[in-house]
C-alpha cells in the first residue's frame, strides 16, 4: 500500500514540496501524499512535533500549487478525504509505513534547521524569517508600493517578543493617513475565490468585501522600514485579518488600504499565495 510512496519519498519528500516547482512535479499528487502521511501520523503517532510541523507546512503549500495548477476546491478536499481513508486502513506497524516515515524525518531533518524561507507567489513572494532576534525585525513579509510609498505588510516581531500583523509605509511629502484597514473577498457573501488578471479588478465589488481596520499606529522601528528610508509608520491589525487571509484561495489578492481627510484612499494590491505554509513554517519557531 505505501510501497509506491516510500520510493517517491526517498527521492526527497521536503525538496520537491518546498521549491517554486512544486506544480510541475505533479501537485495533486503532492498533496495527496502529504495528507495521506498528516493522518497516518495522527493516527499511529509517528512524528515529533517538529516533523509533523514541517510536514504540516509541505501540506499546505502543495495545496497552494495544486490549486494554482488548476485543481478546484471540491477535488482537493476529496483527495484528502481519500488520503484520510487510506490511512485510516493501514496497520500502524505494517513495515511500507514504517519505511515512509522514516523517510520523512530524513527529508525534513535538514530543512528543519532553515531558519528563512520564500514561499513564491504568482506575482509577490512571502519571505519567512525564523531567526532569533533582540529587536524589531518582520517574521513574515510581503512588499507592495503606491508610487513613490513603499509598503511592506506581515507579521512583525516586536523587541518585547510580542507579534502581530502589522503594515510598515514611508510616504514621501505628503499628508499622513487618518486610518488603515486590510480589505478582502467576504466568504459569507462572496464563496466562490475572485481570481481575476491582475489589470483587472482585483477585488470583488464592494458588497462582497470585508475590511479589518487598524488598531493603533505609531512610528516604524528604522530595522522594519525598506532599504533607503528614514522613517515611516507602523499600522497594527487584529489577528482576525490574518486568519481571514490564510483562508483566502492563493490566487486571490487582498489590500491595504490608507485613508485620508481629504477623502482620497491609497491602495496596495497583495497576494494571499502561501500565507498558510508560510505561517505554518513560522509556527517551528525560532532557531
Amino acid at each position: 500500500m505505501f510501497k509506491g510512496l516510500t520510493e517517491r519519498l526517498a527521492t526527497g519528500l521536503a525538496v520537491a514540496a518546498l521549491s517554486a516547482g512544486v506544480a510541475h512535479a505533479g501537485a495533486d499528487r503532492l498533496y495527496y501524499e502529504r495528507s495521506l502521511m498528516l493522518a497516518a501520523d495522527a493516527r499511529c503517532g509517528l512524528f515529533a512535533p517538529t516533523v509533523r510541523a514541517a510536514l504540516d507546512v509541505s501540506a499546505h503549500q502543495a495545496r497552494g500549487a495544486a490549486l494554482r495548477a488548476g485543481t478546484a476546491e471540491p477535488a482537493l478536499a476529496a483527495t484528502r478525504s481519500r488520503a484520510v481513508r487510506r490511512a485510516g486502513s493501514t496497520d500502524c506497524a505494517s513495515d511500507d509505513l514504517t519505511t515512509a516515515a522514516a523517510r520523512v524525518r530524513d527529508g525534513f531533518a535538514g530543512w528543519l534547521r532553515t531558519a528563512r524561507m520564500t514561499f513564491p507567489g504568482e506575482r509577490q513572494d512571502w519571505t519567512a524569517d525564523r531567526s532569533r532576534y533582540a529587536r524589531d525585525a518582520w517574521r513574515l513579509s510581503q512588499t507592495g508600493r503606491f508610487r513613490g510609498a513603499p509598503v511592506t505588510f506581515g507579521r512583525v516581531l516586536s523587541a518585547d517578543g510580542e507579534q502581530g500583523l502589522a503594515a510598515v509605509v514611508s510616504f514621501p511629502g505628503r499628508p499622513r493617513p487618518y486610518g488603515a484597514r486590510v480589505v478582502m473577498r467576504d466568504p459569507g457573501r462572496a464563496r466562490q475565490p475572485w481570481i481575476v488578471q491582475a489589470s483587472l479588478a482585483p477585488l470583488p465589488p464592494a458588497n462582497a468585501r470585508r475590511a479589518y481596520w487598524a488598531s493603533s499606529s505609531e512610528a516604524a522601528p528604522t530595522t522594519l522600514l525598506s532599504a533607503g528610508r528614514a522613517q515611516g509608520e507602523l499600522w497594527r491589525f487584529p489577528d482576525a485579518a490574518a486568519e481571514a487571509i490564510a483562508d483566502l484561495d492563493p490566487r486571490e489578492r487582498f489590500t491595504v488600504e490608507f485613508l485620508f481627510r481629504d477623502d482620497s484612499i491609497m491602495r496596495v494590491h497583495f497576494e494571499a499565495g502561501d500565507y498558510a505554509a508560510a505561517r505554518a513554517f513560522l509556527a517551528l519557531g525560532e532557531i
